[in-house]
């Protein structure tokens, strides 16, 4: 009996580190893979656990040859930037993520995981961040809203293209704007990068956000990150709502007041000049 007992534990502990070998040996997979892209900067990212083997990225377009990245052999990280491998954009593509063993492991390369990345298409999914912006006050309630493309990391014939470089007509913008002390907030969305705002009260500080807005994309990629908030002053306001009258009315009041302030000067002097030489001629010689 104690024979029996002792052959089933030796059994089972042989079982244990053969599945722990088995474990240790065994080739890691990608997991947990997802697209990150920014302005059309497109990396594919993955989960792995750490092991002296690598991976080997490839990708396809709708549903094409797969392709090897030449940036993306037998690496040791977990990510790999294909911006410069997703062209034309507007297409659909996808990645295999396949591991690589180490020279000192002899495996069929059949027994070697694979992972699928999902569909990615970068003209409609990836993602624009927040856009720079200037706001200029003007005359009789209105402002000028200047917006700033961001660059991407793309090049075509030598120069670096802008997101509007690359969304042409697609692309929009979206101005939200409130008065402040108010808490209603208008959107206004706009085709061109110099966005004229009317109806404004004079005098009146407005707080101005700006995104990039592309409608033809699906609906949970179609708004950009919304900018930081940029705010009028309202004495700027004031001076800059002056109409043309106005301000040669000002003009007019302040030449006014320079003009009586030199008169009451020199009618000061000459009166004081006139009590010195009445006192010199009235004093005994």
């Amino acid at each position: 009996m104690a024979s029996l007992k002792t052959l089933l534990y030796l059994g089972i502990c042989l079982s244990a580190r053969r599945m722990t070998n088995a474990d240790e040996n065994s080739a890691p997979k990608a997991d947990k893979v997802r697209w990150v892209s920014v302005d059309f900067t497109t990396s594919l990212i993955w989960n792995a656990k750490p092991s002296d083997y690598t991976f080997t990225v490839l990708y396809s377009a709708d549903n094409s040859d797969w392709t090897e990245s030449p940036d993306c052999i037998d690496i040791s990280e977990t990510e790999c930037d294909l911006t410069n491998h997703l062209i034309p954009l507007d297409r659909m593509y996808s990645a295999d993520i396949k591991t690589e063993p180490p020279s000192t492991v002899d495996i069929d390369p059949d027994e070697l995981p694979h992972t699928y990345s999902p569909l990615f298409n970068p003209y409609r999914e990836s993602n624009i961040s927040a856009l720079k912006f200037t706001v200029e006050s003007v005359r009789d309630g209105r402002v000028t809203v200047n917006i700033t493309d961001p660059v991407t990391s793309i090049h075509k014939h030598g120069k670096q293209l802008s997101i509007r470089d690359i969304l042409k007509n697609d692309l929009k913008y979206k101005i939200s704007y409130y008065k402040s002390g108010s808490t209603g907030k208008r959107d206004i969305i706009f085709a061109s990068s110099m966005a004229n705002i009317s109806g404004l009260d004079a005098g009146h500080s407005y707080c101005f956000m700006v995104a990039a807005f592309i409608p033809s994309r699906p609906k949970p990629s179609q708004h950009g990150v919304w900018s930081t908030q940029v705010c009028t002053s309202s004495n700027e306001t004031v001076l800059k709502d002056l109409s043309f009258e106005a301000w040669i009315g000002v003009a007019f009041i302040l030449l006014a007041a320079l003009i009586i302030i030199i008169t009451v000067s020199v009618l000061c002097c000459r009166q004081r000049n006139k009590m010195l030489r009445t006192s010199q001629t009235s004093a005994p010689i």
